[in-house]
């Protein structure tokens, strides 16, 4: 019964309204250095929410909420605020009242002022920069969002809730955590003593329909020859690994690809923060663990790629590799494990090499320089360098191919590249993504494995 979850006698347990200050020092009031004159009203409304909300956690007891069908909890908190509303004497009008109702309802189950940036399908990226600055990427563009936290400890309850449902902490002793929404949105979270002006916020919002390979040809990323070509090297089971920067698209192009994996393949992911959306029946989902409050506990990348060796997948795909686990990942796809795919941060594919070679080096082991690359060289076939472009549009902006060794070089030759052409007037970069006229070393491996691919589709004017 509802009456379990709201007390209206005012018995709610206390404790369920002291959010204590996580952090080295007292918060500090963060503001703008300038309040808009449209802020002001925004501003005034967030002061009833915030009388309105300490009420309704007086009247919650917020153990029970998952309990709770919404539609039932909406009309006793409408009810609530219609009374604390008449008690204050400022009625509101209907829309008015509607709208508060729905933003007392998102503090007590969602993520507060951040759920109708939640819900805007055009929004990419939330970036919350202390209590009172929230900005959101659009289309690679960032801009001021109007929703604001009322202060610091009404931010750090938002932070709290969001690490908690995925057992994770964030205190002075560790103060930056990785966690995900339940949807699979990536967070990052930082604060004091490290987030010097107030905890940072940062979502990556999960897509709910992961971009296609036919969809990345629509909006003029790809071209009809380069989704075939990448069709083909994934059907042949070749090495991928994939580069760029931050918020360059790397995860949303690894998403794109792997739905041309079989169904008949046992895939083993392993991530720091799940959101890999593949689409096929048989996949097993690992995540890593931070420390407990002891510092006990950790799981590693390193770990998982390790265990799942002994779970016999046909392909292992880490999200991102970034540590000793590039090892273990080179010496899965040396042993048998055709087909893995995986992600670094590198600004060009030779860069990405560079990377791993360092990475490798992480574990200790006094492995020659030569050695390390000899298995680069043959456990990783194919590079996809990606970019985020000055725009703000994400780009493949070339795929290549590595094709030996040379002395101790590692040689690669590019397949497909995107060459610039200009800026439209909106400032909008213009290109082609073009094949080279190189035709693919692998191209004996796509026919030994049965794969179907027209040469032409590596012939210049060919689109």
């Amino acid at each position: 019964m509802f009456k379990d979850f709201v007390d209206l006698s005012r018995r709610g347990n206390k404790t369920d309204k002291v959010v204590p200050f996580i952090g080295a020092e007292p918060p500090r009031p963060m503001v703008p250095a300038v309040i808009e004159p449209e802020d002001r009203e925004l501003l005034q409304s967030l002061e009833l929410k915030s009388r309105l909300h300490e009420v309704l956690l007086d009247r919650l007891n917020l153990a029970a909420i998952d309990k709770v069908d919404p539609e039932e909890l909406r009309r006793e908190v409408s009810e609530l605020v219609s009374e604390e509303l008449k008690l204050s004497g400022k009625p509101l009008r209907g829309d008015e009242f509607r709208k508060l109702v729905s933003e007392l309802m998102d503090e007590v189950l969602g993520l507060g002022p951040l759920e109708p940036l939640m819900a805007d399908p055009t929004v990419n990226d939330i970036l919350v920069n202390g209590h009172g600055n929230v900005y959101v990427e659009r289309n690679g563009v960032l801009e001021r969002a109007r929703a604001r936290f009322r202060d610091e400890r009404h931010l750090l309850r938002i932070i709290e809730k969001i690490v908690s449902r995925v057992g994770r902490r964030v205190d002075e002793s560790s103060p930056w955590v990785d966690a995900r929404l339940e949807d699979g949105s990536r967070v990052n979270a930082i604060i004091r003593p490290c987030a010097i002006d107030g905890p940072s916020l940062s979502i990556r919002k999960f897509a709910r329909k992961p971009l296609t390979l036919r969809r990345l040809v629509e909006i003029g990323t790809l071209t009809e020859p380069a989704m075939r070509f990448l069709q083909a090297l994934v059907e042949a089971r070749l090495n991928i690994l994939i580069s760029g920067g931050t918020g360059s698209g790397k995860t949303t192009l690894l998403n794109a690809i792997s739905a041309s994996i079989d169904d008949k393949s046992r895939i083993v992911t392993i991530e720091d923060a799940a959101e890999l959306q593949l689409q096929q029946a048989h996949v097993v989902r690992l995540e890593t663990r931070p420390p407990n409050p002891n510092g006990q506990g950790t799981v590693v990348q390193r770990d998982l790629l390790r265990n799942a060796l002994r779970m016999r997948p046909d392909r292992i795909i880490v999200g991102e590799v970034r540590g000793a686990e590039a090892f273990d990942m080179l010496q899965a796809m040396n042993t048998g494990h055709d087909g893995s795919m995986t992600t670094v941060h590198a600004n060009s594919a030779r860069d990405a090499l560079g990377r791993i070679e360092q990475m490798v080096t992480m574990i200790g082991l006094d492995l020659p320089l030569s050695a390390i690359r000899a298995q680069v060289a043959s456990g990783v076939n194919i590079v996809l360098q990606v970019a985020r472009l000055s725009d703000g549009s994400r780009r493949l902006i070339s795929i290549s191919e590595i094709t030996g060794l040379e002395g101790s070089v590692i040689t690669m030759q590019d397949i497909f590249v995107f060459r610039k052409t200009g800026r439209t007037e909106e400032g909008a970069i213009l290109g082609e993504f073009l094949p080279t006229g190189i035709r693919p070393k692998c191209a004996e491996a796509l026919v030994g494995a049965g794969v179907h691919f027209d040469p032409a589709d590596f012939v210049v004017g060919r689109s």
